[in-house]
This record gives C-alpha cells, sequence and structure tokens, in this order.
C-alpha cells in the first residue's frame, strides 16, 4: 500500500493505527482510498490493504 507517497510493506493496516502513530486526529482528517473519497462515517473503521493507494489531508486552521 501507499500512503501520502509512502510505501508499506504490511498485509493490512488499520486507520487509526496509522494516525495513532502519527498523532493525527480523526476528526481533522479526509481520505482518498483509491481514487474516491471515504466518507466520514467509515473512516473508524477503515483497514488499508496492499494495493491500496491512500491520500491522507488534514486541516490546520489559520489565517
Amino acid at each position: 500500500m501507499t500512503i501520502n507517497g509512502e510505501k508499506f510493506t504490511q498485509d493490512s493496516l488499520p486507520l487509526l493505527d496509522y494516525l495513532k502513530q502519527r498523532d493525527l486526529q480523526i476528526t481533522h482528517i479526509a481520505i482518498e482510498l483509491n481514487g474516491k473519497i471515504v466518507p466520514k462515517d467509515e473512516l473508524a473503521t477503515l483497514v488499508f490493504k496492499q494495493g491500496d493507494v491512500v491520500e491522507i489531508v488534514s486541516f490546520v486552521g489559520g489565517g
């Protein structure tokens, strides 16, 4: 799987584990999985698998 351009070799990787490792909050992100936006109500149970291409965008406040 590839997440934000970084390749991972695990067979699967739960989104929540990935976010915890990077100190990101599920409420402040949007995810594109294999070219499609993942609905917010599916994020808590999302597990990335081999072959997935993932882009994670985090929202940052500012002015």
